[in-house]
C-alpha cells in the first residue's frame, strides 16, 4: 500500500486561509446593511381632553355605593 504525500499539505492549508478569507472578505463587502429605521421627531401637544379637567362618576370605583 502506498504512503500518503503530506508534504504539500502544509503549503495547501497555508494558501487555502488567505484565500478564504479574501472571499469571506469580498462577499461580506458586498452585502447591504439596512439602517434601522430612524425615530421620527413627532412634536407631542398637550390637548385640551374634556375628560382631564373634571372628574365625573365614571372614575368611581364599582364597589363603593354611590352617595346622591
Amino acid at each position: 500500500m502506498p504512503q500518503l504525500n503530506t508534504s504539500t499539505w502544509f503549503i495547501t492549508i497555508m494558501t487555502m486561509l488567505p484565500a478564504l478569507y479574501l472571499m469571506m472578505q469580498l462577499k461580506l463587502l458586498n452585502m447591504k446593511y439596512y439602517s434601522p429605521p430612524s425615530q421620527k421627531n413627532l412634536n407631542t401637544q398637550a390637548f385640551n381632553k374634556p375628560w382631564q379637567l373634571k372628574w365625573t362618576k365614571i372614575y368611581l370605583p364599582h364597589l363603593q355605593p354611590l352617595h346622591s
